[in-house]
């Protein structure tokens, strides 16, 4: 048990939280590389273990064991050295969830490769922009026609892509999965020497969403996995041999989080349901039958999953639910705990790393808390000086002591922007721009983006209390609280509200959830703007899109 684990971590098991912040390590070899020392590894001890089973829409369902995701990793990696592609080469993937993004993975980091994981949504200028930002040599995609559609329109701009490769189809100019792997052998040797990577090399690069201009390419080195040890195994509590279950999007770092690393790592066979669409019902009916262990999803889903029947849901085998992405209200943890018998246990970090605070296994979740801090990590709450703030008061969420030990799993830069690297881990600390407060026993509650936070007639209001106090009433499934502007007060607060079933926007509606808010918080938070929409804009992996809200940029209510 704990093969792999045993490798990296001096310590696995630990008496309490203090024992686990103060005494974790993760001891980083030289030149770690996901592909070889974790994967094959596996392979190499337990061939038969289960490494991934993946189901879909349309009822096909597909296991596959360690050395089965050895073997075919062997043969992407030898059909993408014949085609050029090496150390450093950059390859995007539009995957989905599709079972071939696993492959892929692997064996981009066995070649040394850095992978750009990518959003269907991406539009043609968001192709060409990461194309050119990263110098992508080659593309690979699930077979869809808008997806396919975008690339093809992004190529005469994009030039330094070489290769378009697509998965579960054909199509004219492209090479298919299938085609590219057709006689490849199955064993790979591990480049040695300058062909070899170093744990310090680039593994991965993500795009963030750009709310503030251009996205920045968030880099992660080839250590980068090994911080999600945490994430998987001390906060989600994947167990080996044990299916777990994280709903998200490839194209998202919470795939990262949830569906490939620390997952693996602790040897937890990885669950997939590459759905087309979300529907809560049917999410509910995977979860009973196929027995589940661990389960993560973002907290949207949680709150739509509530609006049907779970107590007629067998989840007993589910030991530990957990949810990022979003802050979670605590009406939500509340209500399934008392459907479930088990509370939702919350994790925070970014794009940009690991989980940085959470409910870990000695950590009581307290509804409407993020947790206590991870290991390593060394996170704490500081002001404008860099002085951390006391009890009750609030800070920005901070990843303190970069120069003296640098952790692993925190990105190491923006690739291309050596000014923004500096800025954000240039220095002792990086600042997530996020704020919260610690209580007395250490737990820290979620305030908001320090651009969300509302500045209204001299007070400072997080949208996050509004919004926990607005699902507290039975005729709101979920909200976004904004600032909207007001000639007299500088800004106001404003509920954009999506209604639960039997209920239906009226002015008697809006009164009623502001005399909610004015009784649940301090009066002068609740919101003088209420507007009811269908559904709220989101990115793939969960995230309310709260610049459209404030915008009003095409809404429908």
């Amino acid at each position: 048990m704990d093969h792999v684990l045993k490798r990296y971590l001096p310590r696995i098991e630990f008496d309490s939280y203090e024992d686990f912040r103060d005494n974790f390590r993760i001891e980083v070899p030289e030149a770690f590389n996901f592909g070889f020392d974790v994967v094959d590894e596996w392979a190499r001890v337990e061939p038969d273990k289960r490494a991934l089973l993946w189901i879909d829409d349309a009822g096909e369902e597909r296991l596959f064991t360690f050395a089965d995701m050895a073997a075919l990793s062997n043969k992407v990696a030898n059909a993408l050295a014949r085609r050029g592609i090496g150390k450093g080469d950059v390859v995007m993937c539009i995957l989905r969830r599709r079972w071939e993004y696993w492959v892929m993975a692997v064996a981009l980091a066995k070649l040394g490769a850095t992978v750009i994981p990518a959003s269907l949504q991406l539009t043609r200028k968001d192709i060409v922009y990461r194309a050119q930002s990263a110098d992508v040599k080659a593309i690979v995609c699930v077979a869809d026609e808008y997806v396919l559609g975008q690339v093809e329109e992004a190529l005469p701009d994009a030039p330094s892509i070489r290769e378009a490769i697509i998965v579960a189809g054909e199509r004219e100019g492209w090479t298919s999965f299938d085609a590219l792997i057709a006689g490849e052998p199955d064993t790979f040797e591990r480049p040695c020497g300058d062909a070899g990577v170093t744990s310090d090399d680039i593994m991965l690069i993500y795009f963030t969403s750009g709310t503030t201009g251009n996205p920045k390419a968030v880099m992660h080195s080839f250590a980068h996995p090994l911080g999600h040890i945490i994430t998987a195994k001390y906060w989600q509590q994947v167990r080996e041999d044990h299916l777990h279950m994280s709903v998200t999007d490839s194209g998202w770092a919470k795939f990262g989080w949830g569906k490939i690393y620390g997952q693996w790592l602790a040897g937890a066979c990885v669950f997939a349901y590459d759905m087309e669409k979300f529907v809560p019902a049917k999410l509910l009916q995977v979860m009973q039958d196929h027995r589940l262990t661990t389960f993560c999803a973002p907290p949207t889903m949680y709150r739509f999953m509530l609006q049907e029947d779970v107590a007629s849901y067998d989840l007993s085998s589910i030991e530990n639910f957990a949810t990022a992405g979003e802050p979670l209200n605590a009406e939500v943890t509340m209500q399934w705990e008392r459907l479930t018998g088990k509370r939702i246990r919350e994790g925070f970090g970014q794009t940009e790393g690991p989980v940085l605070l959470a409910t870990f296994p000695w950590v009581e979740p307290r509804p409407g808390s993020m947790g206590k801090p991870s290991p390593l990590l060394n996170v704490k709450l500081l002001d404008d000086d860099g002085q951390e703030v006391p009890e009750g008061e609030e800070g920005a969420i901070c990843v303190t002591g970069l120069a003296e030990a640098y952790p692993p799993g925190l990105f190491v830069g923006y690739y291309g922007n050596d000014e923004a690297t500096r800025e954000a881990v240039g220095g002792d600390y990086y600042n997530l721009h996020d704020m919260a407060w610690r209580d007395s026993d250490g737990y820290c509650f979620f305030v908001g983006r320090n651009d969300d936070v509302i500045k209204c007639s001299g007070y400072r209001i997080g949208p996050f209390e509004v919004e926990s106090a607005l699902v507290e009433h039975p005729a709101v499934v979920e909200c976004a609280v904004t600032a909207a502007p007001d000639p007299i007060r500088g800004n106001v607060v404003k509920a954009t509200v999506v209604l639960a079933r039997g209920f239906e926007p009226s002015d008697e509606l809006v009164r009623e959830l502001q005399d909610h808010v004015k009784r649940t918080t301090a009066p002068y938070k609740y919101p003088r703007i209420v507007e009811f929409i269908d559904e709220l804009p989101k990115t793939i992996g969960g995230k309310i899109k709260r610049k459209l809200i404030r915008t009003n940029d095409g809404l429908d209510a």
